[in-house]
């Protein structure tokens, strides 16, 4: 029986998870800033998603030095030709199979707003551009150090989050507060964007913002799901920032949940990568949709 969607990404995911495991590096784990988020040739926009992750660890494990991406014919549209014998990457759509009021992208479920509109995700299939003859991408003015520090300060900083230093990071509900380390204990500026993105992540799943369950445990299985949501999403702003997205060793304790999730539902990736997109980034619709999915450092 052929695989699914749901299942090849997924099963490529747990893959690339596995073989990171020994040195804590995720599929969203990236080295390089100059790969940000991918976009399209054709329409020059971003994917999303879990099409994001996808991606980077296609382009990560066969070292592509471009984050351009499309199908074998929009290339030929563009001039270019795929080269004989280069492998695609396959990514997905949601497509609509019945007509809601007002369409949009369903999560992870299928469903939009209870039964207006179904959506099944469609494979297709692309290609990155360093797989092709023909095409020279457009330079882009890469930022230097500082002006990536200012970007991602003035993205922190718009941010209506209440934000103290502490002796650890974490977001405590019961506060609405987020305790972060001070900047000058990290060795790098980049490390303290990333937690602080990744607990800004959980303070969005706040019950009067996403209302996800932060209920659970350290060792449940709740917990570490919100912890893959909180991953995922400072990838996502790491992306979008320009920054690198590098394995913290502190996060080894949630493999083994991961997998175990991934492994018994296919779907789980799709969910935990929707619900942590539109955690800063989302709108509000998009954020009304979001799954109640369930909250490290959590208090």
């Amino acid at each position: 029986m052929k695989a699914s969607i749901y299942e090849t990404i997924t099963n490529q995911i747990v893959a690339a998870i596995e073989e990171g495991a020994g040195l804590y590096k995720m599929p969203w784990h990236r080295a390089r800033a100059d790969i940000t988020n991918p976009v399209n040739v054709t329409s020059g926009r971003s994917y999303r998603g879990l099409n994001v992750i996808t991606l980077w660890m296609i382009a990560e494990a066969r070292q592509y030095g471009n984050g351009t991406w499309a199908t074998y014919q929009q290339w030929q549209e563009k001039g270019a030709q795929v080269r004989k014998g280069e492998k695609s990457a396959s990514v997905f759509f949601w497509k609509n199979l019945s007509e809601g009021q007002d369409g949009g992208q369903a999560d992870a479920s299928g469903e939009e707003d209870g039964s207006r509109a179904r959506f099944v995700a469609r494979a297709y299939n692309v290609f990155n551009a360093d797989q092709v003859d023909g095409y020279e991408a457009p330079a882009v003015p890469e930022l230097s150090k500082a002006e990536r520090i200012a970007k991602a300060e003035a993205f922190f900083a718009a941010i209506p989050a209440k934000i103290t230093d502490g002796t650890r990071a974490c977001y405590i509900p019961s506060e609405d507060r987020v305790e972060m380390v001070p900047f000058a204990r990290f060795e790098e500026a980049k490390g303290y964007y990333s937690v602080l993105a990744h607990e800004l992540t959980h303070w969005s799943g706040a019950k009067h913002r996403l209302d996800r369950d932060l209920s659970g445990r350290f060792g449940s299985g709740s917990y570490a799901v919100e912890e893959l949501v909180a991953e995922l999403g400072a990838a996502f702003i790491a992306g979008q920032l320009g920054l690198p997205s590098e394995p913290r060793m502190d996060h080894a304790p949630y493999i083994g949940s991961w997998l175990k999730v991934l492994k018994s539902d296919s779907r789980a990736i799709f969910t935990a990568a929707s619900t942590s997109s539109s955690g800063l980034f989302g709108g509000a619709r998009q954020r009304r949709r979001s799954l109640r999915l369930c909250g490290e450092c959590r208090i």
